[in-house]
């Protein structure tokens, strides 16, 4: 059994995880960055060391030399809520890493957390070595030590970069931020980046003070001693009533929450995979109105990089504006269209660049148009600086209009892209995507199997690859997320691509839904290949990469607590 395997026997052996902890929020704009000075004050109640400091806005750092420093912070997310998070450099996100394409990046993560972390740069293909995966390409980076990942950015665009040492927990607490890399093509009057997350608003925090021989502990419990959720059996309990809101440390509620019963809404009526426990939803850390407006001038160019750091899928409405879609998951898209009152979705890992033009002064917001109460949240306001007064205080609200989405495989100008359905391939397969009870376990599958149980996809360098994913939950989206990587997406339920040629690493795959991709395998090492939902992944849907003609030399420290996802 590989290295990897063997990790993951040991994480995923008789456990489920479906950690009840804060959703880490981020956001960073990439222009117009405000800073302030941190209080010293913790969060009251919050369990976190009087250490934590309430949290700074994101900044902007040159990525071809920066420390990021893992620590403990307080971030108020507006509306009187202040949580526990875990962030880099005391921001949520973290700094946004920005270089030109063709400079060389080198970020030291310095970690100052009691547990370990590592840094895993979302969909840029970097060398294996700097992939960030514990027990794979490194150990994690203990409490007091340092890492530095160094690579060239050849490719231009937008990308996010987040822990991958027990990323399900620790994304979760905020240990995310920006990555972006600049192309002499992109000439824009404003540049905003806007990252989008969901928060719990109760208590259900991870014990920080807790450590163990470098192993991150479990949710912290009333006496102190962390409390490990990932083996329990919680089927049918209404995690919605009883336990949100709940103050771990005292064992009493700390606020009214959503309300949300966790219900069934599974195969078999088992409690499932509901994510309304999540019931703050935010923009770069905050809620409507405490997120601060863009701010643009008639006649700006302005562009927004959107993420989506969450483990849900957001669908976005720019009021006042059209828009075109210049790039998904940092790959430009050729000739794009005008979009008009049209809703975006944005899976969990996906990002898209939109463009439009300021030509219609007044005070517009880009919100979420959704059911749930915390949508309402997951606003912000495009301010014109030349609007009159009465124009800036006519905020538009159209949460219950009724918007079709962008259709991204009709989007664009047809065009003939690198790969198609008709091309000889070294490799075919096929991933079918399900959900399964295991042991009174709810747990998420590929071709029937969890991790490390599942079958890895082989290749050697320079073969073509085609992959299949079918998605046979009955409720459950799955964004597909392939590690070193870009592919095209050449069809959806069988019909070839209508649009432009889409190029992606995250590919949201929704019930029922089919879609083939296609990549040349062109980057060698034992890459993960998973679900972006990272309660799945936790859950058993990851599957490898592996090059056969590629030698791991790194040898894993058995001590050093490595969780790869």
């Amino acid at each position: 059994m590989n290295t990897f395997s063997t990790i993951k026997k040991a994480v995923f052996a008789g456990t489920i995880s479906l950690p009840l902890i804060l959703a880490g929020c981020a956001g960073g704009k990439q222009a117009d960055m405000h800073g302030s000075h941190a209080s010293d004050k913790a969060a009251s109640g919050s369990g976190l060391t009087q250490t934590a400091l309430e949290t700074d806005p994101p900044s902007r750092v040159d990525g071809r030399d920066v420390t990021l420093t893992a620590q403990e912070s307080t971030l108020d997310v507006g509306q009187g809520k202040k949580l526990p998070v875990w962030t880099f450099n005391n921001s949520v996100p973290g700094p946004q890493i920005r270089v030109k394409q063709g400079e060389t990046v080198k970020i030291t993560l310095k970690n100052t957390l009691k547990v370990p972390v590592s840094l895993h740069v979302h969909g840029y293909p970097v060398p294996f070595e700097m992939d960030g995966i514990p027990g794979v390409s490194q150990d994690a980076i203990a409490p007091g030590k340092s890492f530095t990942y160094t690579f060239k950015a050849t490719v231009p665009g937008t990308y996010w970069y987040h822990s991958h040492q027990d990323s399900v927990k620790q994304v979760d607490m905020g240990l995310y931020g920006s990555f972006v890399v600049e192309s002499d093509e992109d000439v824009v009057d404003r540049d905003y980046t806007l990252v989008l997350d969901e928060w719990m608003s109760g208590g259900m925090e991870m014990e920080s003070d807790q450590a163990s021989n470098g192993k991150e502990e479990g949710m912290s419990g009333h006496d102190g001693n962390a409390m490990d959720m990932s083996g329990m059996d919680m089927k049918g309990m209404d995690m919605g009533q009883d336990m949100q809101g709940m103050d771990m440390d005292t064992g009493h509620k700390n606020e009214p929450s959503a309300g949300h019963d966790m219900g069934t809404g599974q195969e078999g009526g088992s409690m499932g995979h509901d994510m309304s426990m999540y019931n703050v939803y935010t923009i770069n850390g905050k809620t409507y109105p405490a997120s601060r407006p863009l701010n643009v001038k008639e006649g700006d160019i302005v562009r927004l990089r959107l993420i989506n750091a969450g483990y849900m899928s957001h669908s976005l409405h720019l009021q006042g504006h059209r828009y075109r879609i210049v790039a998904t998951d940092g790959n430009r898209i050729a000739n794009p269209e005008w979009v008009d009152n049209k809703l975006l979705a944005i899976a969990p890992g996906e990002r898209y660049d939109i463009e439009f033009e300021a030509n219609h002064p007044g005070t517009w917001l880009l919100d979420e148009h959704n059911d749930n109460p915390a949508a309402k949240n997951m606003r912000i306001a495009i301010q014109y600086d030349n609007a009159s007064d009465s124009q800036k205080n006519q905020v538009q609200d159209d949460p219950d209009q009724t918007l079709e989405t962008v259709n991204m495989a009709e989007y664009g100008k047809p065009e003939k892209g690198k790969f198609s359905l008709t091309d000889r391939y070294n490799l075919e397969y096929t991933m079918d995507l399900g959900t399964a009870h295991r042991n009174g376990e709810m747990v998420y599958t590929i071709n029937g199997k969890v991790f490390p149980d599942t079958d890895p996809v082989k290749v050697k360098t320079g073969d073509k690859v085609k992959v299949r994913f079918v998605n046979s939950s009955a409720n459950e989206d799955h964004p597909m997320h392939l590690h070193g990587h870009t592919f095209q997406v050449l069809s959806k339920n069988g019909k070839p691509l209508g649009g432009a040629a889409e190029y992606k690493d995250t590919l949201n795959v929704k019930p029922g839904e089919e879609y083939a991709v296609a990549f040349e395998a062109n980057n060698p090492g034992d890459w993960m290949f998973h679900c972006h939902d990272l309660h799945h992944a936790a859950a058993g849907m990851v599957t490898e990469l592996k090059y056969t003609d590629f030698n791991n030399t790194f040898k894993p420290d058995p001590n050093a607590g490595n969780k790869p996802e």
